[in-house]
C-alpha cells in the first residue's frame, strides 16, 4: 500500500522530524522569517521552506507577509486530533516513569548502604 501524501492530513505532515522541530520553535508564539528558522534549526533554506509548505497545507502554520519577509506562526489549534489521540497513551507512560523512578531510587538506596 502507498503511504500518504504528507499534505494529506496533519499525522502524515508531522511524522517527520524536522517538522516536529519547526512546530517546537514555532510554539513560543512568536512569528519567524524562513531565515530565522533555518538559523535556528541549521538545516537549508530550501529544505526550510519544503517543510514549512508542508505544514502550511496542513493547517498547523499560517504565513504574513511583512515588507520582503514572510513571518511564519503556529496555529496551535490544528494540532488538537494529535493530542485527542495521544491522550489515551499518558496513563502508560505516567506508569512506566513510575518504575523508573522506583526502580532508580531502589538503586540509590543500594549504593547508600554499600557505602
Amino acid at each position: 500500500m502507498p503511504r500518504a501524501t504528507t499534505t494529506s492530513d496533519i499525522f502524515n505532515a508531522i511524522a517527520e522530524p524536522r517538522r516536529r522541530e519547526i512546530i517546537g520553535l514555532l510554539s513560543n508564539g512568536q512569528r519567524w522569517s524562513v531565515t530565522q528558522v533555518v538559523e535556528a534549526i541549521e538545516h537549508p533554506q530550501p529544505a526550510v521552506s519544503k517543510h514549512l509548505a508542508v505544514l502550511k497545507a496542513v493547517g498547523v502554520v499560517d504565513v504574513e507577509k511583512a515588507g520582503k519577509e514572510r513571518l511564519y506562526f503556529l496555529k496551535p489549534e490544528v494540532l488538537k486530533p494529535v493530542h485527542d489521540w495521544v491522550k489515551p497513551y499518558e496513563k502508560l507512560w505516567d506508569t512506566q516513569l513510575a518504575r523508573i523512578k522506583t526502580r532508580a531510587e531502589q538503586k540509590a538506596a543500594e549504593r547508600a548502604q554499600k557505602n
